[in-house]
């Protein structure tokens, strides 16, 4: 297995770490697959560059100054944390949390992601209505309830993660269609189950990380778009899948991977090589009806939670649950990454 490296504890016992894998050269933004508003959000980023150089130099300036990171990698000037929303996983140019005015964006009970879809399409649907309803109420009723869908669809409602130790939660809200095993997953390093999530147009559509684990790879496939209840949609459609280790032994690998539908054509993805995830912390999102699974390791002490037919909630419901590995608390700690209060 080409993935990791052996690594010896200062007690001599082995453990299996993944290496990182490089950037997938597919994965060029936050959203691969573009699209439309992404589109149109970077032309109104130019004219938004242009307008904050001419007019709010002082603005620029300060921005500059509190900026942290090199900004090389984003394919454009970097003046705020806006510029970084669709190139933020090919930089690691960042804001602290408190020297970014646009923070209050991640409290609203929408996904950031999705908000200029919310804007454009629902409040195209707010302007029809409205236009409409000088001819016809009824009429006017059809677009009003199309942009109340929209904003309903970009939801981002707040999830607790259960915190008890071998547990792996959904990555996706929807309703279980498959739960196989396989021989062998390549990146696993042995058998493993994979468990297929559908999401209708009506679920919350947010992908949530299933375990604490560190992102070692991703890969992008572009592909068809055909109905995700399809077992085929899992090959042929487009997909990107997060290949992600658990933070604490015995390490195992598992890998989340979102795919298109007929209708869903947009994944988002956040994450890049070396991230680290909490439990139930979103990484992204697929835009309208779509597919997740998850693919974990099968080794004696798993026990699958879910059936298909059952519904889940993205970090609330649990998939899987792992009986307790016996651990030396030295190679823990040895292997446990460096607490950034302590450098």
């Amino acid at each position: 297995m080409d993935q990791g490296v052996q690594m010896v504890s200062p007690v001599g016992v082995p453990s299996d770490r993944a290496n990182l894998e490089p950037m997938d050269p597919g994965v060029t933004s936050i959203q691969p697959g573009g699209g439309v508003c992404m589109r149109i959000e970077l032309a109104w980023g130019r004219l938004r560059r242009w307008y904050l150089k001419t007019f709010r130099r002082r603005y620029v300036r300060r921005m500059r100054e509190l900026r942290r990171g090199d900004p090389s990698g984003c394919p454009h000037e970097v003046l705020d944390p806006r510029d970084l929303k669709f190139h933020a996983n090919q930089t690691d140019c960042r804001w602290a949390v408190e020297d970014d005015p646009f923070r209050w964006r991640d409290r609203l009970p929408f996904v950031r992601v999705g908000l200029a879809e919310l804007t454009i399409f629902g409040g195209l649907g707010v302007l029809l209505g409205a236009v409409l309803s000088f001819v016809s109420w009824p009429l006017a009723a059809i677009p009003a309830v199309v942009a109340a869908w929209v904003a309903w669809f970009f939801r981002d409602p707040r999830r607790v993660a259960p915190d008890a130790p071998g547990l792996v939660v959904s990555p996706a809200d929807g309703r279980v269609v498959a739960v196989d095993e396989v021989d062998h997953d390549e990146f696993v390093g042995g058998p493993a189950v994979v468990v297929g999530i559908f999401l209708s147009i009506f679920n919350v559509h947010v992908n949530r990380a299933p375990v604490d684990a560190r992102v070692i790879g991703l890969r992008y496939r572009k592909g068809k778009f055909l109905n995700a209840l399809l077992p085929a949609s899992a090959r042929e459609n487009e997909r990107l899948e997060a290949r992600i280790e658990e933070d604490l032994p015995p390490y195992r690998r598992m890998i989340v991977r979102q795919i298109a539908g007929a209708i869903a054509r947009r994944i988002v993805c956040t994450a890049r090589p070396g991230d680290r995830w909490e439990r139930g912390a979103s990484y992204g999102m697929i835009k309208f009806g779509s597919r997740t699974e998850l693919v974990l390791p099968s080794e004696p002490g798993l026990s699958i939670e879910v059936a298909p037919g059952r519904k889940v909630r993205a970090g609330t419901s649990v998939i899987a649950r792992y009986a307790p590995v016996a651990t030396n608390a030295s190679n823990v700690a040895a292997d446990a990454p460096p607490d950034p209060l302590d450098e």
